[in-house]
């Protein structure tokens, strides 16, 4: 890696590192004091970035991939600072952090080339992990493995986003996370979600976008279907372990793991609803069989001001009454918002499970 990339690599990984601990702890109540505390790593990236304007060498190969990555970050953190001294509310902020996983898409095609990118996107406890260092810097194979869009580009409707990890062989069938987004999100953002334990701990990742504006949550489902026609065409085209499918979700993804997952026909061997509201006719809805033994995760924020955890404590109730295998977990920090660091643990929990 030239003195160039490094300069603005050091940088741009602080300014992701920092988006992503902001994105965690996105609360109302202390954001101010978050924004604070993480300072202004993007003021050494812009020193950086202006540095190599126009160095031929990062703008004539894969390199320029850090230029596009950190205008991403940077655009993030002016968003983030005008919506704090305009006074705005949390959508402001919200809309400015999209551009944290079109930083790391830009980012991600070098992680095979450069050692730090790498380490960057794998789980901090296996970045000094020799076997996993080699194993994931090997080069994504084109249309068999690495990061894949299905009709997915900004804007479209009802497409998907694909993660098959590089080390992938058919050799043995690999456990599926199907991971929904947020209301008016899309699948191509919240791939990023997930990536990195995916990455670390072997799984094949699929990030769909709704078709509507957001799940069908009521009223005719179209969703459903669409996620079957996309569990199928993955099936076909890579070795999936069909007792290892997990379908979670954030906010409205995560009920419509409760609407679509305890249908009857559901596919899904297991359900991780993070961060999600629910009516107890979900429960009295369900199909008693699909229920009975259905092994359930739920994860919850004390502090979510959207969704308060009484719901999340009455859905357990009410889930457990149905015969469903539930485990709940409330995060004490947790607002309405994504809680990356349990990912692994939806992986550990199925792996063990399914025995």
């Amino acid at each position: 890696m030239s003195v160039e990339m490094s300069n603005v690599l050091a940088p741009l990984l602080q300014s992701l590192t920092a988006l992503e601990f902001l994105a965690r702890h996105l609360d109302p109540l202390v954001i101010e004091s978050v924004i604070e505390g993480i300072g202004t790593p993007d003021y050494g990236l812009r020193v950086a970035r202006r540095e190599v304007e126009n160095d031929p060498f990062i703008l004539q190969t894969s390199a320029r991939q850090l230029l596009v990555a950190s205008d991403e970050a940077l655009a993030a953190f002016d968003g983030i600072r005008s919506a704090i001294a305009q006074g705005d509310d949390l959508y402001a902020l919200f809309r400015a952090l999209r551009h944290l996983p079109r930083a790391q898409e830009a980012l991600y095609p070098l992680a095979a080339e450069l050692a730090a990118a790498n380490s960057y996107f794998l789980d901090r406890s296996l970045r000094k992990n020799v076997g996993v260092l080699a194993r994931t810097a090997q080069s994504a194979r084109d249309g068999e493995t690495g990061v894949m869009h299905f009709d997915n580009e900004p804007g479209s409707r009802g497409g998907y986003s694909l993660y098959v990890p590089e080390s992938y062989t058919p050799e043995h069938a690999w456990p599926l996370v199907i991971a929904l987004h947020g209301g008016s999100g899309n699948g191509r953002g919240f791939l990023w979600s997930w990536l990195r334990d995916a990455r670390s701990f072997g799984a094949v990742l699929v990030a769909p976008t709704a078709i509507g504006r957001t799940w069908a949550l009521m009223g005719d489902d179209a969703d459903t279907p669409n996620l079957n026609r996309i569990l199928d065409h993955v099936s076909e085209h890579w070795r999936i372990d069909q007792q290892q499918l997990l379908l979670t979700g954030m906010s409205d993804g995560g009920t419509f793991c409760y609407v679509s997952g305890l249908e009857a026909g559901s596919r899904f061997t297991h359900l991780a609803p993070a961060c999600a509201t629910f009516h107890p006719l979900m429960a009295a809805m369900a199909d008693p069989e699909r229920a009975r033994g259905l092994p359930i995760y739920m994860v919850h924020g004390e502090r979510d001001w959207m969704f308060p955890v009484e719901v999340a404590r009455h859905a357990r109730q009410a889930l457990a009454n149905a015969g469903a295998n539930v485990r709940y977990q409330e995060i004490e920090d947790l607002s309405h918002c994504y809680p990356r660091e349990i990912n692994k643990e939806f992986l550990a929990w199925m792996r063990a499970d399914h025995g």
